[in-house]
């Protein structure tokens, strides 16, 4: 028995020092190669989901380990050699009544939890800054209603980020993630972000904003964000779209208050002069070989 339980407490252990650890291995704003938790937090939103994450992991761990516990008792005490002779017990009260209890505790102890980020990501605080991300096939479109600015957002191609590598060798431009326009966002603002499709359901993901939410073809889905740390972030469609749902990646640039408005001022004159159509046609000349695709998307 020593040597069981010693067992189960040595795997207990081990799960949650990899449970601890996971979030440092995991990637900042992006997947890396071995990562086996969530993606670095900086919402206060996305650090209630990780945290409620690793408590899961213990709690699940925990029962697992009992489970097993249980198993192995059963295995090498009441097999028919330890145990010619069985008990003949049928009925057990105060056993019947822990193993409905204790379920009915576990899961409450992780429903009050769980409801309480719901409520936490559903209840958008008071705006800094509204932006819309509409899912097209396949790619974003961006607006600031505030501000009048409305923009596309597709997949750099592996010839275009070489041409941004070769300018910039210390560019962050990650293959099927980089885009050529990101959204760009102050850091330490409440973020609005209203959802929306235009031709087939989408779906607006950012990990490590603890962001997802989907883009809904005639509703104006509303979720929210405040990145506390400066840098880039990328997400990706999460839900089936079609032929190119692995290529229309989301990148969000958190920069300070002074870098945003100074980046406003100059996007204001980048997109100016973009209209509707006008829009849809730098998105059939960026991705010449599904300008027929674009066009449906654009009706």
């Amino acid at each position: 028995m020593r040597v069981i339980s010693r067992i189960c407490v040595a795997a207990l252990l081990v799960v949650m020092a990899i449970a601890g650890a996971g979030a440092a291995w995991a990637g900042y704003g992006q997947p890396t190669p071995w990562q086996i938790g969530p993606q670095e937090a900086i919402t206060p939103v996305a650090e209630d989901i990780v945290t409620f994450h690793t408590y899961l992991v213990v709690v699940v761990t925990v029962i697992a380990a009992f489970v097993l516990a249980l198993l192995l008792i059963v295995i090498f005490r009441f097999n028919a050699r330890a145990n010619p002779t069985p008990s003949r017990t049928t009925h057990n009260t105060l056993l019947e009544v822990a193993w409905t209890a204790i379920p009915v505790i576990i899961l409450l102890s992780i429903a009050i939890p769980s409801f309480k980020i719901l409520f936490f990501q559903l209840n958008t605080p008071k705006a800094d800054l509204t932006v819309k991300a509409t899912g097209k096939q396949w790619f974003w479109s961006y607006s600031y209603p505030d501000n009048k600015l409305e923009f596309d957002s597709l997949m750099l191609k592996d010839d275009e980020r070489q041409k941004r590598v070769a300018a910039n060798p210390k560019a962050d431009v990650p293959r099927l993630l980089a885009v050529d326009n990101e959204l760009v966002v102050p850091v330490n603002k409440v973020v609005r972000v209203e959802v929306t499709g235009a031709d087939v359901i989408h779906s607006w993901a950012v990990p490590s904003f603890g962001v997802k939410i989907d883009a809904i073809p005639g509703r104006l889905n509303e979720t929210w964000f405040k990145a506390t740390r400066e840098g880039m972030y990328y997400g990706q469609c999460s839900e089936l779209c079609g032929r190119d749902h692995a290529f229309m990646p989301i990148a969000v640039r958190v920069v300070s208050e002074q870098e945003f408005q100074a980046w406003l001022a100059d996007a204001k004159k980048k997109f100016a002069s973009n209209d509707a159509p006008a829009a849809v046609a730098v998105a059939a000349e960026t991705r010449k070989e599904k300008p027929a695709a674009i066009a449906v998307a654009a009706k």
